[in-house]
């Protein structure tokens, strides 16, 4: 009888302990599962299903993180720190606001050369790099032996075409896939107000238009857009890019004879804080208003570039550069489309946009002139 209670006894023992471990086993969190994205070079990566630390390879991706999450610094292992591509005084916003970008890590920039040393020494969960630079095939797989898994996305090389692709892998990657739709949603509302207006403007009734990126860089003219890339937002509104003409690629460098002869409705220049050293065009974080027209008006004023009927009629304005390497790219393409067809966008307010922006999405709000008209 003995035998037999201590059998029983050893069973409900084992019952409740088993209850016990089932019962702790649903209050512990369980690791998340692994998930695949798709980035931009078209490879199917797996990366861990809760994404806690990435590496970037542009610090502009970081405009593009602060509209989907309140904290994008804490997701950072490691940056570029390449500080005039945001802007000093976007820096400065940024640094204040989380002060920790101040220590973090540092990586290469798209800019420079790989360097997988630095990657490997803040093992993040994934290292986010842009579309066309990075590491090689041979380095990528020794990332990824490292238990590294490395995205591609691209805000920069097609920005028209990959801005929306890019800002969901950033969704999916950070676990804020709603916020994402939710900005490209507002975006895309943005843009088909645009696209249907344009929809049955003939080719031969299209303005055409001059666009200088980086003005006044250097005494030599001048840096263009041509077939893609840049020159996709001059087509999306409704005008003709006269680069487009003779750059097969989407960038080069058009002589100034050819752009005398082909004489453009509008001249649109690009530019940054940076261009203050070179005398170029100067707007964006920290650029008053005056000063950003006035930097406008003189590299209007250069030989050959004055003599453009579009300068002659006025119809001459700057855009911060900064505006066409994010998703923040929904205010520069309102701005091109005022530029191209004035009245028929007469209702189209990009400083209402931006404003909208900055009080829903960005954790950061962008400041400073992001564009200008001479007039």
């Amino acid at each position: 009888m003995r035998e037999g209670f201590m059998k029983r006894h050893a069973r409900g023992f084992g019952a409740v302990c088993a209850i016990v471990l089932v019962t702790l086993a649903g209050l512990l969190p369980l690791p998340a599962l692994a998930k695949e994205i798709v980035d931009l070079r078209g490879r199917t990566v797996e990366v861990p299903g809760q994404v806690d630390s990435l590496t970037i390879d542009d610090g502009r991706f970081l405009i593009a993180l602060s509209l989907i999450d309140s904290a994008p610094v804490d997701l950072l292992a490691a940056w570029p720190r390449d500080i005039k591509r945001l802007g000093q005084a976007s820096y400065a916003r940024y640094r204040k606001a989380f002060p920790a970008l101040e220590t973090l890590p540092t990586v290469a920039s798209s800019a420079e050369n790989f360097d997988m040393e630095s990657v490997l020494a803040v093992a993040p969960d994934v290292a986010l790099m842009s579309l066309g630079r990075g590491p090689s095939d041979a380095q990528l797989a020794q990332l990824e032996a490292a238990g590294i898994p490395v995205v591609f996305i691209d805000f920069f090389n097609d920005p028209f075409a990959h801005q929306a692709p890019s800002l969901r892998i950033l969704g999916q990657l950070t676990g804020h896939e709603a916020r994402a739709e939710a900005y490209l949603d507002f975006r895309d509302r943005h843009l088909r107000r645009i696209s249907q207006r344009v929809a049955d403007i003939p080719a031969a009734k299209r303005p055409s238009v001059f666009v200088e990126a980086h003005a006044g860089i250097t005494n030599d003219c001048c840096f263009s857009p041509g077939k893609g890339g840049m020159g996709d937002y001059i087509d999306f509104v409704g005008g003709h890019n006269i680069g487009a003409d003779v750059l097969e690629k989407a960038a080069g460098k058009l002589n100034l004879e050819y752009i005398i002869a082909s004489d453009p409705h509008v001249y649109i220049a690009t530019g940054g804080p940076d261009l203050r050293k070179t005398g170029g065009l100067v707007l964006g974080g920290g650029v008053d208003a005056r000063r950003a027209r006035s930097s406008l008006a003189s590299i209007a004023q250069r030989p050959g570039i004055a003599q453009l009927t579009a300068v002659k009629q006025g119809n001459v304005h700057g855009l911060a550069h900064q505006l066409l390497n994010s998703p923040l790219d929904t205010v520069a393409i309102e701005a091109f489309a005022k530029w191209v067809h004035p009245e028929m966008f007469e209702d189209v307010a990009p400083s209402r946009t931006l404003e909208m922006i900055n009080r829903r999405f960005l954790a950061v709000p962008y400041e400073g002139v992001g564009w200008v008209d001479l007039k």
